[in-house]
């Protein structure tokens, strides 16, 4: 999807996939705003796909590693240049398997690695959106994705996600 095809109204998956060992996995950008900044892998959701879906495979296209989304812990929304409203799902995610190597998507990251929360409050090249989601223990924020009801056969949903803490 290019940027011409999004329209006027953005909705972008971030993802902090936490490993056993509390460290998150990180990358840097070929380009753009992030471009040579540590932060979490990222994208745009696309027809016919779940801000869940599109989640997974983010990480997946971006890094080669493969993870479970657990639950929602933030939104962040923006305008940017008074004519575009920017919005991010950021999920909470667990790698399926830790030991996995990297297998970047070499035309948009060129690095990528797992950081602890600490690290990444004090590394120069973090984002700052990284640096303030890394001061604070993000799954006690969480809400937890609910995979398993169905609002009723009369909407048609092929899939159905709901984010709530009970």
């Amino acid at each position: 999807m290019t940027k011409k095809d999004r329209g006027k109204v953005w909705l972008g998956v971030a993802s902090i996939v936490e490993n056993a060992k509390g460290e998150w996995l990180l990358v840097k950008k070929t380009y753009g705003g992030l471009k040579d900044v540590w932060s979490l892998p990222a994208g745009f959701v696309q027809e016919a796909e779940t801000v869940t879906t599109a989640a997974m495979r983010e990480v997946l296209e971006e890094t080669g590693v493969m993870c479970k989304v657990v639950g929602l812990v933030g939104f962040r929304s923006g305008v940017i240049l008074n004519d575009i409203s920017d919005n991010m799902a950021i999920f909470y995610c667990r790698p399926v398997d830790e030991l996995a190597p990297f297998m970047l998507q070499e035309r948009e990251i060129h690095e990528a690695c797992w950081m602890a929360p600490s690290d990444i409050v004090v590394h120069e090249l973090s984002s700052v959106m990284l640096k303030e989601m890394a001061q604070e223990h993000v799954a006690r924020h969480m809400h937890p994705i609910i995979e398993d009801i169905n609002p009723g056969d009369v909407f048609g949903y092929s899939e159905y996600h709901l984010y709530f803490k009970k």
